[in-house]
């Protein structure tokens, strides 16, 4: 009961071809030889230009507003959580201590 059971391994279904023989294969050393026809240089890579049309860059302005306008509204709410935290904490800690005070001067 408390032994585990171990998973057979399962067999391999349809026919099974045996592996196939590698004949090794012998390298012979050539010379090299130097090309006749001369070689063209290869064009200089230049960048595609990007064209900014008026709609683009108004386009590229109005989403970077609204991603400063995001991030800010989310900063802006995790210190406001923070700031209440805080706040609740501190009141919390006056309390107990008003509380345990009292709770001393009565005996």
């Amino acid at each position: 009961m408390f032994r585990p059971k171990l998973p057979t391994m399962p067999q391999p279904t349809g026919i099974v071809t045996p592996p196939a023989v590698i004949e090794p294969t012998t390298i012979t050393p050539g010379t090299p030889t130097m090309p006749t026809t001369p070689v063209a240089p290869a064009p200089a890579l230049t960048r595609p230009t990007i064209q900014l049309t008026p709609g683009t860059a108004l386009a590229l302005v109005g989403g970077g507003t609204a991603v400063v306008l995001v991030v800010g509204a989310v900063l802006v709410s995790m210190l406001l959580a923070v700031a209440i935290t805080g706040a609740s904490v501190a009141v919390c800690a006056v309390v107990l201590r008003s509380l345990l005070a009292s709770d001393n001067r009565r005996r």
